[in-house]
């Protein structure tokens, strides 16, 4: 997915279940963003956990967390939609069909 040029920060010290949590925190302060800016970069950090989570989720397959995940792409994708970029919702849907 891509949001310009933002760059995140490295997550490989959190534990899966602490990546997920991470990413659903993201994505709640997505929501509650007033400027489409931060919001943006919300959403991308939101994407970058759960990239980080679906490495790990590949090597564990606990099935709560695969669904963890999939619920998150969901919500993901419903925030996009909201601020206007339905290309990245679609991806984000995709990918929670793919996880759910």
């Amino acid at each position: 997915m891509v949001f310009n040029n933002i760059v995140s920060s490295p997550l490989g010290s959190l534990s899966l279940q602490h990546v997920l949590d991470l990413a659903n925190i993201y994505l709640e302060n997505a929501s509650k963003a007033h400027h489409l800016d931060i919001a943006l970069v919300l959403c991308h950090d939101t994407e970058v956990a759960l990239s980080q989570a679906k490495k790990a989720a590949k090597r564990i397959k606990d099935q709560a967390v695969l669904h963890g995940i999939a619920v998150a792409y969901m919500g993901l994708g419903r925030e996009l939609d909201s601020r206007g970029r339905s290309d990245e919702a679609q991806e984000s849907y995709k990918k929670a069909e793919k996880w759910g």
